[in-house]
This record gives structure tokens, C-alpha cells and sequence, in this order.
């Protein structure tokens, strides 16, 4: 891994605890502050699609904290929810025309999509240092 170096000023406090540390767990303090660096940066959206990366998740590291709390609010429309399960249950039993299964497909990618946004904007609130709810506490769909 190429390495670059370069020089910061940390407060004495700061500099002691990485000094206790260091000796306590036998580590360099250049492996403890590139550990903190990297555990503190913003969450990657590497593994999203390439044409969801920089088009909408990574713009969604300028969003203030109301605009991705309204990210994580979202529903899928009631309707979309309703016709993705009667397609999914009529793709079990029989099966479906062309033009359904196109339909099964773009439901689907459109509830993936929600989904890997509100996920993304999670943890966006967390690296801000906003609490997660318990999974008992997130709205249900009605």
C-alpha cells in the first residue's frame, strides 16, 4: 500500500492518549491515527452501483441532517408496494407476461434504490454522530 506523509498539529491531550495507547497495545502512533483517520471518514459508496456512486451518494454527503432524516423517512408508494408483492406472488405460481416481468424488475430496482439511499443516508447520520434507532423503532410501512 503507497503511503503519503503529512504533518498535523495535535493538542498535548491528544497527543498523551495516542502516547498511552501506542504502548499499550504495541502499536505505532503513525498505525493508531491512520486507524482513526480511516474509521472516521465518511461512509464509502464503493460498493454501490457505479451510476449511483457520485450521481447521488456521494452528493448526499453535502445534505444537511434534515435533508437526510427526510432520506431515511421514505416509503415506497403504497400502490408500487402493492403491485411488487401481487407480481412477486403471480411469479411464484404462474407465469408472467414480458411486460409484467419488466414491470417486476423496475419495481424491484426502484425498492433496491430506496433502499441503498436510505442506508447510505443512515450512515451518514451516523458518521455525524446522530444515534441509530433500534430496528423496533423505525416506521413500518402502513
Amino acid at each position: 500500500m503507497l503511503t503519503q506523509q503529512i504533518t498535523i498539529e495535535l493538542p498535548e491531550p491528544v497527543m498523551r492518549q495516542l502516547m498511552r495507547i501506542a504502548a499499550a497495545t504495541q502499536q505505532s502512533i503513525e498505525t493508531l491515527v491512520a486507524q482513526s483517520v480511516l474509521g472516521n471518514l465518511p461512509p464509502s459508496a464503493e460498493n454501490a452501483p457505479p451510476e449511483l456512486q457520485k450521481t447521488e451518494l456521494l452528493a448526499m454527503q453535502a445534505l444537511s441532517t434534515d435533508e437526510l432524516l427526510t432520506i431515511v423517512q421514505a416509503q415506497t408508494h403504497p400502490a408500487q408496494s402493492d403491485r411488487h408483492t401481487e407480481l412477486l406472488q403471480k411469479n411464484e405460481t404462474a407465469q408472467l407476461s414480458a411486460e409484467e416481468t419488466q414491470e417486476l424488475t423496475a419495481l424491484r430496482q426502484a425498492a433496491d434504490h430506496l433502499m441503498l439511499r436510505k442506508a447510505y443516508a443512515w450512515s451518514l447520520l451516523r458518521w455525524r454522530g446522530h444515534k441509530l434507532p433500534k430496528l423496533a423503532d423505525l416506521p413500518t410501512p402502513a
